[in-house]
């Protein structure tokens, strides 16, 4: 056989990716670039110019890294489940390569290259310079992220739209978020994240080698998506001014914020907050394979000393934070640690000298075994830690005056798998409050249970309540006070009535309105004070977040402590009105029709729609000409035309100089197109009466 037979022998190689990228549930990421899981088979063809000659065959070698620090060798026969092997057919002038990888393998963009080798082991031809990339493998059941619920993978991995949950405890609000993570390039970006980390810039051949493990994945991701320490994706803010960057509260989707990291050469995107960095983390871990969702703790604790309770004066509070959740077994701890791990991208706490959380087990939480990896005592006071309040008396001493051990970690909360409702998840990280199992808990965490109350306690004479409607940014309101007596004799009482603009992190913007008064309480009777709040009092220095939190504090003769009661309202706001009339098919044009009205009593300036959607169009911004009047609505006509097939969410966000974080959003079903490429074949054709139609895709 001639050497130059050889060298022409193979032709080509196809990589068969939209047939690989189907069977692997990563066709939405790409169509002509192969993307393929772990410990799943896939199969590539080899185009050849004839049959290998006798005792010759081929090899495969892999690379990772951009300097190949990694190479693997294919084996030519199945191992032990733990090595990268391939099998061969032959047909014709073409041979069919299955590669099987272990379910273990390093995720990351794979160097191929087919070798011919001569029987004595020269290397005769070489076929290069082709790619693929491997992820987790959340269907496959020997891989550590094995989920078996269909329903919920179809959910924490291939759902790209999400409802991020915010507000108070008492009135939870929903905003819905683009993840966005198989829009184009975003899984470039993904790895992007990874490759610029401290562990991969310090030795990156050893980083490339623990890829295997999504606890190490995610926990670089955890570091990686704030920029504290690292080339991180977002810088935090947690107040004004927001001028040089995006402000937290406009971001409608993860996919404009990286992709803007990526394209300013990985500079950090100003600006984020807590939902913020947990929706990108989301994002980039669906992306790579891991189950992920996004949790919303309401009344959320920051334990900044480990002693498991948390100290505010008068005028100070929480209410809610985000993280994330994703699923792994995890051998690195003993068993019942599987399952869901939070995580936490939210640059609070140093963990190990950098800023992230996690992935700590939930069960571990709820079982208060506060020695598991990583970062338990953190997440176990975010959901557990008593509230102690204290008052600042004249002489400067402080006073306790009562600690609430029910407020932190209530109504926990995530999206539904089954459609876009909330999902209640308090359970899975504690027990029932005031349950002997729960106290159990808390002793075995070290927790204080010495202040519970006995039974035989009696509750004092006097009792304190805040009552309120649904306001409406724009509009006065009034707030109820109620003072109730259930004692035997008439009490003369000093109320004083404090309204201040908070940031749903619970920084003090300013008063709004305050007010003390001395009121009788008939003996079993109650009395009701009323605070009534205009927007002039308040439009000056509420927060972005349109919270407003009121407090009511009684000092009664006779009475051993004095009473708080603490309440925040949320202000709602207008929504944006959105219509996409007709059908929507892919590649053709679709018009969007949207429209708000101005409902506070002063004119809006620099009015502006962001408007984006996975697979309907990028983030798009329109700015509105003019001032918009008190009662005016303003309406836009947008044209776009969607990528990709399915049932998708168009998100649109409106923010003015005095009225910001107006949402709206619609769902718009996306079709493949058909056409007649034939007429159709009838009777007056002088054929039988039959009609034929013959359809194409578009």
């Amino acid at each position: 056989l001639s050497n130059h037979f050889l060298v022409c022998l193979i032709s080509d190689v196809d990589l068969r990716s939209p047939e690989n990228n189907s069977a692997h549930h990563t066709r939405e990421i790409d169509g002509k670039r192969l993307i393929v899981r772990r410990g799943q088979p896939f199969s590539i063809t080899v185009q050849s110019n004839g049959s290998l000659p006798p005792k010759h065959h081929l090899d495969l070698v892999l690379h990772l890294g951009k300097r190949d620090e990694v190479e693997i060798k294919v084996q030519k026969e199945r191992g032990a489940g733990d090595k990268w092997w391939f099998n061969q057919q032959g047909a014709q002038d073409e041979m069919l390569l299955t590669l099987h990888s272990p379910a273990d393998a390093i995720i990351g963009r794979y160097s191929l290259a087919v070798l011919l080798m001569s029987p004595d082991g020269r290397i005769l031809e070489k076929k290069d310079k082709m790619s693929f990339h491997l992820l987790y493998n959340p269907w496959c059941k020997d891989d550590v992220v094995y989920l078996p619920d269909e329903t919920q993978l179809q959910e924490y991995i291939m759902n790209e739209d999400g409802i991020i949950y915010m507000g108070t405890w008492e009135y939870i609000k929903s905003t819905h978020w683009n993840y966005g993570q198989f829009e184009d390039y975003v899984m470039d970006i993904c790895f992007e994240v990874l490759n610029n980390s401290n562990d991969a810039l310090r030795n990156s051949q050893m980083d490339i080698e623990q890829r295997f493990d999504p606890v190490y994945v995610s926990r670089i991701i955890a570091a990686m998506v704030n920029s504290n320490d690292d080339r991180g994706v977002l810088t935090g803010r947690w107040t004004e001014p927001y001028s040089d960057g995006v402000a937290p509260y406009q971001w409608t989707g993860s996919v404009p914020i990286l992709r803007q990291w990526s394209k300013a050469g990985v500079r950090a995107v100003k600006y984020g907050q807590c939902w913020v960095f947990a929706a990108v983390a989301c994002t980039v871990l669906r992306c790579l394979g891991i189950p992920t969702r996004l949790i919303t703790n309401f009344s959320s604790a920051h334990d900044v000393d480990g002693n498991l309770s948390i100290d505010f004066l008068l005028d100070e509070n929480l209410n809610f934070h985000c993280w994330v959740e994703s699923w792994m077994r995890r051998d690195d701890l003993p068993k019942g640690n599987d399952g869901w791990q939070v995580l936490d991208p939210t640059p609070q706490e140093l963990s190990n000298g950098v800023f992230r959380c996690g992935p700590c087990p939930v069960t571990a939480i709820k079982e208060g075994n506060l020695g598991v990896k990583y970062d338990a005592p953190f997440v176990f006071a975010e959901v557990n830690a008593d509230i102690i309040h204290w008052i600042v008396q004249r002489n400067g001493q402080r006073r306790k005056i009562r600690v609430d051990h029910a407020t932190v970690g209530r109504n926990i909360s995530t999206k539904s798998v089954y459609g876009d409702f909330r999902d209640d998840v308090t359970l899975h990280y504690k027990y029932p409050e005031g349950s002997k199992k729960e106290r159990e808990v808390y002793e075995k965490a070290g927790r204080r249970v010495t202040d519970v109350p006995s039974e035989s306690s009696e509750p004092g004479r006097l009792q304190l309540s805040i009552k309120h409607a649904k306001p409406v940014f724009g509009t006065d309101f009034d707030v109820i006070i109620e003072v109730k007596n259930e004692g035997d004799q008439d009490a003369h009482v000093q109320l004083t009535m404090l309204a201040m603009a908070v940031t749903y992190s619970s920084l003090h913007r300013g008063n709004c309105q305050r007010q003390t008064t001395t009121v009788m309480v008939p003996a079993h009777k109650a009395q009701q004070e009323v605070l009534r709040l205009r927007y002039d009092d308040y439009a000056q220095c509420v927060s972005d977040d349109h919270l407003i939190r009121v407090k009511a504090f009684v000092e009664a003769p006779g009475e051993n402590e004095p009473l708080l009661t603490v309440t925040d309202i949320p202000l709602s706001r207008p929504e944006v009105f959105i219509q996409v009339p007709g059908k929507a098919f892919v590649c053709e044009q679709v018009k969007a029709s949207i429209s708000f009205t101005n409902p506070l009593p002063v004119p809006l300036k620099g009015g502006v729609f962001t408007l984006e959607g996975a697979g309907l169009l990028s983030s798009t911004k329109i700015h509105v000409s003019g001032d918009i009047s008190p009662g005016q609505t303003v309406s836009i006509v947008v044209s776009f035309s969607p990528m990709r097939t399915g049932v998708r969410k168009l998100l649109v966000d409106f923010d003015s100089d005095r009225l910001k974080d107006v949402k709206g959003v619609t769902t718009v079903v996306v079709r493949k197109k058909y056409r007649n490429i034939f007429p159709e074949i009838t009777e007056s054709s002088h054929f039988l009466p039959l009609t034929f139609v013959v359809w194409f895709f578009c």
